[in-house]
């Protein structure tokens, strides 16, 4: 059985019917993306997807990076589709055609983007890491900065990755020890170790460009005191020119549970006293320039799970059709009757139905953020694009941190869905499992998407971003009452999200009192219910517009819109009744987690 990385059905579903991506052609920058462009760009992402970065992925996992005299090799069966990437120019499909971009919208990029993704996304974190090294040159980039860097990187002719995390500062980058000193001539002597850095070493690319957090000497502690710096693997000369190696060496390769087909690296900088720099933006702002990066960063890994998650579900699908195993529950007691497809049993089906759900509401989230993205490029109102701005901020711990949650679930069912086939190596279930598990934990854990939706995103300007978004959810549910067919479930997740914004203002009192740690130990169900509202807005969304297309629609397009109703039909009866019993827990506040003593966690 041939293995899958997407359902172009319903990403066409989700560009054309649900967002309408064409009106931004309207637009002068985005004038040659019409239909047929859009459609055009779609297909050939995901022939080449198919033809060339499919094949790599269970290879690249066996075979994995290999580590030797500070040099890491990649799998030779990368090769040809990264340079397919580079010749096609699909490594910077949103940015300036002058720097070697397309210049496209980021909705029809994030649709490529899940076609290369679902087909490998190990292979995938080689060009995605360095765009987005090259969006902070880009944005905050000394004009010869750009000149140096942007081309060759955006077109990866030039790798890039993302240095924040120490042996002693992961999560908490402000007790980060590497360190730098100013030179005469303007650079920076960079002396420090940075571990799990994701492609930090490869050779796919002739140069490698590090942005590097480091503490110029004198600083304030914290994260107050951190600077960004560029650090090139190879100094780069004012010409453009490759010059000495900078001192910047890779002291080792992690083995990890999944993604085996990318290199996690420690990098050792200034061993010899030799490793320069230049500073990225202003001193002490390292941080504020950093979180650029990380909002791209932490979407992408949303959509590395999420591509997990689909390639999961269409397997399972496909198997479940065709896999014969046991009598239908009607005729179990005739002894005589055929064995049928397991797709035919209940408990199959609602794992299917669960899966289908989920997979569909995520992506139309992620295709949403980039919708916002495009929304804002495109309106000339200074208070229509802080809205849409807001809504991104608001929904990336989402778009992180929940997804990633449910695209596990997802490929955990669809390894379930296989029964024992699906937990041995011959079948695609449970290396989708094992390379989507660290989405779930690197560019931030969920845990700290979390706290950063309760304790940043909650309360920014005092409030604002939470009620755009709940008007965006509410005009999608007066809509969708307008429906005879699904007034019901918009009914539902009315009454959820009336439910949720007291929950909310419960969370945001409550974590500026006496109570705060209570509050945060609750940050997370927090989120999930959060995420499990924003589900069920996208799939009521979805569901409204299906209803309206069965008015006319073909006798072959009538499943795919009666399957829309049904994931809307399962998410609101199903699922919200448990939502809405997570949020009374979480209006308990409950103490319990934080006044156990420490000592009780011992057996």
């Amino acid at each position: 059985m041939a293995q899958q990385i997407s359902d172009r059905r319903d990403i066409d579903f989700v560009l054309h019917e649900q967002l309408d991506v064409n009106q931004f052609s309207k637009h002068e920058r985005y004038a040659e993306f019409n239909k047929k462009a859009i459609d055009l760009i779609v297909s050939e992402a995901r022939s080449l997807a198919v033809k060339e970065i499919l094949p790599t992925r269970k290879e690249g996992d066996m075979i994995g990076c290999r580590f030797e005299n500070g040099k890491v090799t990649v799998p030779e069966i990368f090769r040809k589709p990264f340079e397919l990437l580079r010749e096609g120019e699909w490594t910077a499909m949103t940015e300036d055609p002058k720097w070697g971009g397309q210049g496209m919208p980021t909705s029809v990029a994030m649709a490529a983007e899940e076609c290369f993704n679902g087909a490998n996304y190990a292979f995938m974190m080689f060009s995605g890491l360095t765009h987005g090294a090259g969006k902070l040159i880009e944005t905050f980039g000394t004009e010869k900065q750009k000149k140096l860097y942007l081309k060759n990187m955006f077109t990866c002719k030039w790798g890039g990755s993302m240095c924040l995390t120490e042996p002693e500062a992961g999560s908490d980058v402000g007790a980060l020890t590497t360190k730098a000193v100013k030179n005469a001539d303007g650079t920076y002597s960079i002396t420090g170790q940075k571990i799990f850095i994701s492609s930090g070493e490869h050779d796919l690319v002739e140069n490698l460009i590090h942005p590097v957090l480091a503490r110029i000497e004198g600083a304030p502690a914290g994260t107050k005191g951190i600077s960004l710096f560029v650090v090139p693997k190879i100094w780069v000369n004012d010409d453009g020119s490759l010059g000495e190696p900078n001192d910047v060496v890779c002291v080792g390769i992690e083995e990890k549970m999944g993604i085996h087909g990318n290199s996690t690296c420690t990098l050792s900088f200034g061993e010899k006293g030799k490793c320069r720099g230049t500073l990225l933006g202003e001193e002490n702002k390292g941080m504020r320039a950093m979180f650029l990066m990380m909002n791209e960063a932490r979407l992408l890994v949303g959509m590395q799970g999420f591509a997990c998650a689909t390639a999961s579900y269409i397997n399972a699908v496909n198997y479940a059709k065709e896999r014969i195993q046991g009598r239908h529950l009607l005729n179990m007691l005739d002894k005589e009757a055929p064995s049928v497809p397991i797709i035919q049993h209940p408990d199959v089906r609602r794992m299917l139905l669960t899966m289908k759900a989920y997979v569909e509401g995520m992506r139309s989230l992620l295709y949403y953020v980039a919708w916002c993205e495009d929304k804002a490029n495109t309106v000339d109102d200074e208070a229509q694009k802080e809205k849409y701005h807001g809504l991104i901020d608001l929904l990336i711990p989402i778009a992180k941190g929940y997804v990633t949650d449910r695209a596990f679930d997802v490929c955990n069912l669809g390894m379930q869905v296989y029964g024992g086939y699906g937990y041995i190596k011959e079948y695609p279930q449970e290396q989708l499992m094992r390379d989507c598990r660290i989405t779930m934990i690197y560019e931030g854990t969920n845990g700290i998407q979390s706290m950063d939706l309760l304790g940043r995103k909650l309360g920014m300007k005092k409030g604002k971003l939470v009620m755009d978004l709940m008007g965006e959810i509410m005009a999608v549910i007066n809509k969708a009452k307008g429906i005879e067919r699904i007034k019901g479930y918009a009914e539902k997740l009315e009454a959820a999200l009336n439910k949720l914004g007291a929950v909310a203002m419960h969370m945001g009192k409550t974590a500026m009192s006496e109570k705060v740690l209570n509050a945060f130990a609750f940050s997370y169900p927090f989120m999930e219910v959060c995420g499990d509202v924003i589900m069920a807005w996208m799939l009521v969304w979805r569901a409204s517009v299906a209803a309206r297309a069965l008015e006319k629609a073909s006798k072959k397009d009538i499943p795919f819109y009666e399957g829309q109703i049904k994931s809307a039909q399962y998410f609101t009866q199903t699922v919200l009744p448990a939502t809405l019993g997570k949020m009374d827990a979480i209006l308990t506040t409950d103490g319990a987690a934080v006044e156990i003593d420490e000592a009780s966690f011992i057996g």
